[in-house]
Parts: C-alpha cells; sequence; structure tokens
C-alpha cells in the first residue's frame, strides 16, 4: 500500500498564525502536527508516501525534510484547495493504481492506523472509512450503517444526523476510487467532495466498510483544538526527562526538559515539555504547556498553553489557554504613556 497525506489547504479558521505557516506545521507537543501522521503511516508499514502541499509548499517540504525518515516521501503539488477527492486526482500518477491510506494532515489519533490497516488488507472491500463517535454530529460528515457495519450513505454536516458516527479523515482505498473522483461533480463550495466519490462507490455496488477508532482522536482545525490536542499529547508522557541545566529550580510531575534549557529561579509542573536552546527564568510553567525550541520566559507564568519557536515573553504575571505563534514578543509596557500596545493580525483574538 501507498500513503497519501493532504497538507496544503488555506486553514483559515487558524489564522492569523496560517498567514504566515502551513496548518499541519503548527506543533502539537513540540511536534508539527504533520510528523503524527507520517509516522503512524511509518508504522503500519507504508514506506511510500506522497504528500500533498499546496501554497506554502517550500515550507511543508523544508519541515518534512528536516527529518531522515524511514521512508520514500515524494511531495505534490495540489495548484488550489479544490477539495480532498481532487487531491487523489492530482496525486493519480504517484499512486500507480495501488491501494493506499489517505490520511488528513490535522488529524491526530492517539491509537495510530496498524490495526485499520491490516484488517482493511485482509478485507474485500473497496474502501474503509475510520470513524469516531462524538456529541456534536450536525458538524461533521456523517455516516449511516447496516447491520454489518457497512456504510450505506455519507451525509456532510447534517442538520439531522441519522446517527453520531463522525469521518475522522483517514481512509483506505482500492482502485475504483480512481473512477469515482472523476465521475463526480463540483458541489456548492466548488469542490469535489470526498463524501460523495464514497457515495459513488456505493451506489455502484461496491463494498465500503467502517471501523471505529479507539482512544482519542483529534481535528486540529481551530485554535482550541490545537490547545485540547497538546493537553492529549503531553499527558502521554510517561517520564521526566531533563537534558537541561536546573539552576534553583524545582521539576514536579512529568516533564521533558531538552538539551541546552536553562530553567534559572523557576518552577516547571507537569506535564509539560520545555524545547531546545529555551531559557525559563524567575517564571512557572504550569500544567500542559509546551515551549518551542529558542524561547525565553522571564518573570512569568503560564500554563496550558502552546508556545511556539522564537518567542519572548517577559513579565506577564498569568497566561492560560494560549496559542503563541513563532517569534512572537510579548512583555508588559513600562514607557508612558501606559496602556497595552498591539501589531494584531487579522481574525485575532486578545482578551486582557
Amino acid at each position: 500500500m501507498k500513503g497519501l497525506i493532504l497538507s496544503g489547504g488555506l486553514g483559515t479558521r487558524l489564522r492569523p498564525l496560517t498567514y504566515s505557516q502551513q496548518k499541519q506545521l503548527i506543533p502539537v507537543g513540540n511536534k508539527p502536527v504533520l510528523f503524527y501522521a507520517i509516522e503512524d503511516l511509518i508504522e503500519a508499514g507504508i514506506k511510500d508516501i506522497g504528500i500533498i502541499v499546496g501554497p506554502n509548499k517550500e515550507q511543508v517540504m523544508e519541515t518534512v525534510k528536516s527529518i531522515d525518515w524511514d521512508a520514500n516521501i515524494e511531495f505534490i503539488y495540489q495548484p488550489e484547495p479544490r477539495g480532498i477527492a481532487h487531491a487523489i486526482i492530482v496525486a493519480e500518477e504517484f499512486l500507480d493504481g495501488k491501494p493506499f491510506v489517505m490520511y488528513l494532515g490535522d488529524n491526530l489519533l492517539k491509537e495510530g492506523i496498524v490495526k485499520h490497516v491490516n484488517d482493511f488488507s485482509k478485507s474485500d472491500a473497496e474502501a474503509s472509512i475510520l470513524l469516531s463517535e462524538v456529541s456534536n454530529p450536525e458538524e461533521f460528515g456523517i455516516a449511516q450503517l447496516n447491520e454489518k457495519n457497512e456504510i450505506v450513505k455519507l451525509i456532510e454536516k447534517p442538520k439531522e444526523p441519522p446517527s453520531n458516527f463522525a469521518v475522522i479523515g483517514i481512509y483506505m482505498f482500492r482502485p475504483a476510487i480512481f473512477r469515482a473522483v472523476k465521475e463526480i461533480k463540483p458541489s456548492w463550495r466548488n469542490q469535489l467532495e470526498i463524501v460523495d466519490a464514497i457515495q459513488w462507490l456505493i451506489d455502484h455496488g461496491y463494498k465500503v466498510k467502517s471501523a471505529f477508532v479507539k482512544g482519542w482522536w483529534k481535528d486540529t482545525g481551530k485554535p482550541e483544538d490545537i490547545i485540547h490536542a497538546n493537553r492529549l499529547v503531553l499527558d502521554e508522557i510517561n517520564e521526566t526527562k531533563n537534558l537541561g541545566t536546573l539552576i534553583n529550580s524545582k521539576i514536579n510531575g512529568r516533564v521533558v526538559i531538552e538539551e541546552n534549557a536553562i530553567i534559572e529561579n523557576s518552577l516547571i509542573k507537569g506535564p509539560a515539555i520545555i524545547g531546545k536552546n529555551c531559557k525559563i527564568i524567575d517564571s512557572y510553567i504550569g500544567p500542559y504547556t509546551s515551549v518551542g525550541n529558542n524561547c525565553e520566559i522571564i518573570d512569568t507564568e503560564i500554563e496550558d498553553s502552546v508556545v511556539m519557536e522564537g518567542t519572548k515573553i517577559r513579565g506577564i504575571k498569568r497566561i492560560v489557554e494560549s496559542l503563541i505563534g513563532r517569534n512572537a514578543e510579548i512583555s508588559i509596557n513600562n514607557e508612558y504613556p501606559r496602556g497595552h500596545k498591539m501589531v494584531i493580525g487579522d481574525n485575532s483574538r486578545v482578551r486582557i
């Protein structure tokens, strides 16, 4: 089998962060979300992986190439985001008629996909769709199943959902999907929808099975989703690892401190992760916080937050549930006239 990861799109729900970086590169637990998808495919024995890239293709390619993956990875350019089914058309030459796993690159899945790939390989199904039960089915693509857990109908964000079984964005296909994506028509969004392609398979007599994920699953499409995903990933830390330098400081709970980090006169309470070359001075880093590489946090309290690389925070007494982008600077204004001074991008949210 081959693997196809979607890492294009505009990420409008994560602006302003996605004005400057691709949404699948936003870190969770100090690792780009995209890397979790790559790791899941490799763990499932898939070593031939194509990554769909869009407007920020150079950024994605550079980030992925920074790691020596145990796989052959190719990049496939999709000039504009015309739908998930369109991505299959763009990748047809790479996929070369082989069965494949398609993985939306902003998904996080605790259990991985090994069992699901093995089950699909042994089956006679033309497609298999991973599902998860959700409490808000009207916000997702929803599957209606028969007594054999075969999919009989897919409905995108229904007003009256027939079930609460959400389509999570990880699919397994055999070659009939190549015909299906070419037979369907664009939706009202002018996109080729994958739910329409799968429905085409069902309507033309192909077997489409489903499988439910165990453990947590997270779609990281919005800022609050990133923060929640960060909690879930940090909860998987099972021991403390300190590769930095502690000076008159304490660590409580499960904390990872990477190389060359300096922690001085501070308290780090886990689960938390501090990146390489960080300086944490006179500060409190609380649970469920990830601090990226090369950050400085001085005289500040922060918890339940994601701080991306290169950021400097000084003299802020309390930061909670925040998503802070790369190379940001946050400090107290000690000059006249006093007051809050800000440069805020489009679609930002600030609470003071």
